[in-house]
């Protein structure tokens, strides 16, 4: 009698095949629908933290324009001016100075490992801009194929309110 006990334990204590291969069908249709819905979702995100950030970096070139007198330029490191304080000529703009501008850990990449564009307009031609409303300053991403001037570039732009203008972000992807 004690074998007989033994044999049907042994024989109730498995998985069918039928069961495992069910279990394999659950974990595939979810893993389907994971790809569906949540990636689509990622592609979103990543275009809209980089409208943020583009947002964030326009404040800081506001704010340093204020302390310093002028937007940061080539000499001065560009963006980076906005991290950490760069070597001024005349020791006067240096003391003005107040960053750094942007919180410490901020990196100045968009969500593809792209560096972040910043290209400062001709002088002669930055007065042209305000006074359209346009900023005397380029700030942009390259967008997710890494390529500039098409049609996924992601770029800071004034806006125009109705108490004056201001900063926004336009992405001519559709």
């Amino acid at each position: 009698m004690q074998l007989r006990e033994v044999v049907k334990s042994k024989r109730s204590a498995g998985f069918t095949l039928i069961e495992i291969l069910l279990v394999i069908v659950i974990i595939l249709l979810l893993a389907g629908a994971l790809v569906v819905f949540v990636l689509p979702q990622q592609k979103g995100a990543e275009k809209n933290t980089t409208k943020l950030l583009l947002q964030n970096v326009g404040t800081a070139l506001d704010t340093y324009r204020l302390n310093v007198g002028h937007y940061p330029n080539e000499q001065e490191g560009g963006l980076d001016a906005l991290l950490k304080k760069p070597q001024f000529e005349n020791e006067k703009l240096g003391e003005k100075w107040n960053g750094p501008y942007l919180k410490p850990g901020t990196t100045l990449d968009d969500p593809w490992g792209n560096k972040l564009r910043y290209e400062l307009a001709d002088a002669s031609n930055a007065t042209d801009n305000e006074q359209k409303g346009g900023l005397p300053y380029k700030l942009y991403s390259v967008g997710p194929d890494g390529q500039p001037d098409t049609d996924d570039d992601i770029k800071l732009m004034a806006e125009a309110t109705d108490t004056g203008a201001g900063t926004g972000t336009s992405s001519k992807a559709p």
